[in-house]
């Protein structure tokens, strides 16, 4: 299972705008935060727009915000919009009948791991890993500077 970094970058997109509590973001700021090509990422953002995560304001103070809110949007609902499918293999997925499922050995593993990424992704949202993310710059912060407020 390989995620690319459309997706990766597509979540980290929606972290960056997530995190800016409804305030238009460019996606200049995202690329400069985020070190992803301004270029790169208008594509990842029309995807990102086309899927229905975010929404584009324009004018002056103009740039994304999310369409929704970021308790409402998985973490799997993300990565398939821009990867398709996360089956594993192609007789797990879901519209696929495998000629060989009375003689496969593999098939029940094939299916937990199609599971357990579902799981994962499933019940991981984008305001779970905007929490995450600020807990981890409030971090690296605190070690940088030992008199940086801890709370």
């Amino acid at each position: 299972m390989w995620v690319s970094t459309k997706a990766q970058y597509g979540l980290r997109a929606l972290i960056e705008i997530g995190r800016r509590d409804g305030e238009a973001v460019p996606l200049k700021d995202v690329s400069e935060r985020q070190g992803i090509s301004q270029h790169y990422l208008e594509q990842i953002a029309s995807n990102l727009r086309r899927a229905g995560f975010i929404k584009s304001i324009r004018g002056a103070h103009g740039g994304y915000r999310l369409s929704r809110p970021a308790a409402d949007i998985s973490a799997y609902d993300v990565v398939t919009a821009m990867e398709g499918s996360l089956a594993p293999v192609s007789c797990v997925e879901d519209d696929h009948t495998c000629d060989h499922q009375n003689v496969c050995g593999t098939q029940n593993l094939w299916h937990r791991v199609d599971a357990a990424l579902k799981d994962v992704l499933g019940s991981t949202t984008l305001a779970d890993l905007i929490v995450e993310s600020e807990q981890l710059q409030h971090a690296r912060l605190v070690q940088l500077d030992p008199h940086y407020p801890s709370a």
